[in-house]
């Protein structure tokens, strides 16, 4: 399955990878900056956007990017992925790094324990709709003073049930932290100063891969300080 992904810009290649329940638009306010620099990969997850249902699993949505890469001809890359994305991000550094230049994990975390919520998640989604869990979800996502937060509710809430719940199930049973040793590639690690999904555990683990930059925003700080973020990639 080669997923729904737009290219714009013609430098090095970079791949991003959104966070769950969201497309390639959530890099809308990056893309203009980034371009500058890279060819820009935007793609929606499966089951997402206009993406069709996929894997279930953190290594089936990975293997979805290196099939996108080996699609588009792309022998080697940048990465950056949030959230969600990050969780693939890890993966592929473990695992494929041969294929990658350069590593951004953002907002992310190499396991989001207990399992069952995730669960939960998924079967509150398939039973009610996204809209169910939406308040909860940006009241995370952004601090209380982002202006914008009605573009993302609706992002959100147009995200297919199934899809999104699939990507709950491959978040349930994660757990990347041995894989976080073996991640030699050069990377950026970029948090949130104020996100309340990443707690220290992963702030501290994922501070041994990589370089840190810390963001003044929440879960989604690639939107709230986009200026930030983007300078992170600009000048790595």
């Amino acid at each position: 399955m080669t997923v729904h992904h737009v290219v714009e810009g013609d430098g090095e290649p970079l791949i991003m990878s959104s966070s769950l329940g969201t497309t390639h638009r959530m890099w809308d306010p990056n893309v203009p900056a980034l371009t500058t620099r890279y060819r820009v990969v935007g793609y929606d997850h499966p089951g997402h956007g206009h993406s069709p249902p996929g894997p279930r699993t953190i290594e089936g949505l990975a293997h979805e990017v290196l099939t996108l890469a080996d699609d588009l001809g792309l022998e080697r890359f940048a990465f950056s992925g949030i959230s969600l994305g990050g969780f693939l991000g890890i993966w592929l550094g473990a695992n494929a790094p041969e294929r990658l230049d350069r590593l951004f994990l953002c907002c992310t975390a190499p396991r989001l324990p207990p399992a069952q919520q995730w669960l939960d998640r998924a079967a509150n989604v398939r039973a009610h709709g996204v809209e169910f869990i939406a308040d909860s979800v940006l009241a995370r996502w952004f601090t209380p003073g982002f202006p914008d937060r009605a573009r993302y509710r609706e992002l959100l809430t147009s995200t297919p049930a199934e899809g999104y719940a699939r990507c709950c199930e491959a978040i349930a049973p994660m757990d990347l932290r041995d894989e976080l040793g073996r991640i030699k590639v050069p990377t950026t690690v970029i948090f949130g100063r104020h996100d309340p999904v990443t707690g220290n555990e992963p702030r501290r683990l994922l501070a041994e891969v990589g370089d840190v930059v810390e963001l003044d925003g929440a879960h989604l700080a690639s939107v709230e300080a986009a200026g930030a973020f983007n300078e992170a990639l600009l000048s790595a």
